[in-house]
């Protein structure tokens, strides 16, 4: 097993994604996905492994795109100080 990677910053803003009630949703924990936020298996090999989210309802969520967030999956505002 290889030793866990810093995440890449994806992006300095959060994703705003639209979810639906019931699915579930893997957010990309690594930054390396080319689907943001979600993952597409770029993890492989880096020590990061996906969050899953279940929508509870239709709405727009902010997905972290700095992959730093203390409250993953979603965007807390730390991409302010990186």
């Amino acid at each position: 097993m290889s030793e866990k990677e810093n995440p890449v910053v994806a992006q300095k803003s959060p994703y705003a994604a639209p979810v639906e009630a019931g699915k579930k949703y893997f957010w990309c924990a690594c930054g390396r996905s080319q689907t943001q936020p979600f993952c597409d298996g770029s993890h492989k090999g880096t020590g990061h492994t996906p969050m899953m989210y279940e929508a509870k309802e239709n709405k727009t969520l902010y997905f972290c795109g700095c992959k730093h967030t203390a409250g993953a999956p979603f965007c807390d505002g730390t991409h302010n100080k990186i």
